[in-house]
């Protein structure tokens, strides 16, 4: 028995979760999230908690007896607290600012750069450097904020761009020669 998909996920008090025709809904106050389910998974909800069981004991149904445990766990603590990535914009001259519900970015090219949020994306912008990222939907939320990263990746040499909150960027030394002709 898979270790995390055994776990019981408790439901709290204004989430409702439905279970119907391999579909798992789940609407709370953040929003709603649905999930359909693989064939040798099943989903059941008693005393307030929600199970996930399997019905065959091979390798594809132990993966993803773990799996739809963690994504509905996840999809039940997103409509409750709501997840969130924050990016930092570092370099000189490069700023970020919200025009509604359009973020703005200027990132040392010819042209600002306008990156419209899909929908349950909400994007708040903090200064000038710092974007922060939230919504209901975990995948969603990271894939908003790899697609606001790769607009201008950080670049090793003197470490400007747009980075996730807390990275580390490897630092790269410039050329060789540069060093030696100075000595």
């Amino acid at each position: 028995m898979s270790r995390i998909g055994r776990l019981p996920i408790p439901v709290p008090g204004g989430v409702s979760v439905e279970v119907r025709d391999h579909t798992v809904s789940v609407a709370g106050p953040r929003g709603s999230l649905s999930l359909r389910l693989a064939r040798p998974v099943s989903v059941s909800l008693a005393e307030g908690a929600v199970r996930v069981e399997r019905s065959a004991d091979d390798p594809a149904s132990r993966a993803l007896h773990g799996l739809t445990r963690s994504l509905i766990a996840n999809m039940i603590e997103g409509v409750t607290r709501g997840f969130g990535k924050s990016l930092e914009i570092v370099g000189v001259g490069y700023r970020a600012q919200m025009q509604g519900k359009t973020l703005n970015l200027a990132l040392g090219f010819s042209h600002p750069v306008a990156f419209t949020p899909p929908p349950g994306i909400e994007i708040a912008v903090e200064g000038t450097n710092k974007i922060h990222i939230r919504g209901a939907d975990k995948q969603a939320v990271g894939q908003v904020a790899a697609q606001v990263r790769a607009l201008r990746p950080p670049e090793p040499y003197k470490g400007k761009g747009i980075r996730y909150e807390g990275e580390r960027v490897r630092r790269k030394l410039g050329k060789a020669g540069k060093t030696a002709a100075k000595k």
